[in-house]
């Protein structure tokens, strides 16, 4: 008797939690999508730009971390060569994050997916790589924190 009055009380505190997971998920309908299909992009605007740097080769392209104020939303966009691949990362101050694999092409404009972010901090990260990523064929960069 005890372990069904159990599973009730667990059932209907399950139910309780599902309109809440249900609200939360409704504000972060554009998470882990395009910010150009989605039409987010369209009235973009960069908050943050940094430099990618190579040890070996100095400053091998730009990190920007933008800002959707239409869809409370950030993403990153990587300016680099055209020949270069590497991983787009971004990150919120309430621990979600996107990781994007680029392949080298695009004109050396690549982007990754974006994240809600309205009134909390966001910043972004990339790591990038040509040729076999020996000898200084690699780059890094991080935006900064930007809080809105």
């Amino acid at each position: 008797m005890r372990r069904v009055a159990a599973i009730a009380v667990g059932a209907v505190a399950l139910l309780a939690l599902a309109p809440a997971q249900a609200q939360a998920a409704a504000r972060k309908p554009y998470d882990h999508q395009d910010p150009y299909r989605s039409g987010c992009g369209n009235s973009a605007r960069v908050v943050k730009t940094a430099k990618i740097n190579s040890r070996a080769n100095g400053e091998v392209g730009t990190i920007k971390l933008m800002w959707s104020g239409k869809c409370q939303t950030n993403w990153v966009e990587v300016r680099t060569a055209t020949s270069v691949h590497g991983t787009i990362n971004l990150y919120t101050a309430d621990g979600r994050s996107d990781s994007f694999r680029f392949k080298a092409g695009n004109g050396g404009r690549h982007w990754g997916d974006m994240l809600w972010a309205k009134d909390m901090c966001a910043w972004g990260s990339t790591s990038v790589q040509w040729g076999g990523g020996n000898g200084g064929q690699n780059g890094q960069g991080t935006t900064g924190k930007a809080c809105k």
